[in-house]
């Protein structure tokens, strides 16, 4: 089981996104995705998703918001990921450049428009909605989605 954060840093009717397309052998490549990664021993997931922010776009985060919790069973590399799904829109800093890809603000109205995973489309839209905190989960086989479940609190 991987543990991992996930976070859309908004600002001015615009989400920050990332096009993954400068890591070799990358699950996400050519997709446009939120920021984030894997929880280190000793981590809150609120110290993981400020430290990644942070070190993939050079904000350093001051409120980060929990939005959902998801489950990705057998994802990647046969393992179940669970992703801590957060917003952000107070922040400091500037935008760095990215080893992972490259950082883009979106318009918010575009956002569901750009190439990314079936099952982002789906929870990028209950946060540009302003849904509640949810629990989901998104099956995938063969980087298809299968099936997903949601339960908003």
């Amino acid at each position: 089981m991987t543990l991992s954060t996930l976070c859309y840093v908004q600002k001015d009717n615009k989400t920050l996104l990332l096009h993954r397309n400068k890591k070799q052998n990358d699950v996400h490549e050519g997709k446009w995705i939120g920021l984030g990664g894997k929880i280190e021993q000793g981590e809150t997931p609120e110290e993981c998703v400020i430290r990644e922010i942070k070190e993939e776009s050079g904000l350093q985060l001051v409120e980060p918001k929990l939005r959902g919790i998801m489950t990705f069973p057998n994802f990647k590399d046969h393992e179940d990921w669970y992703v801590f799904l957060f917003t952000a829109d107070q922040f400091e800093g500037n935008i760095i450049d990215c080893n992972e890809g490259e950082l883009k603000w979106i318009d918010n109205d575009k956002v569901l428009d750009m190439p990314t995973w079936e099952g982002d489309l789906i929870f990028l839209k209950w946060i540009l909605e302003n849904k509640s905190m949810f629990s989901a989960k998104f099956v995938y086989k063969d980087k298809k989605l299968m099936d997903h479940d949601v339960r908003f609190y």
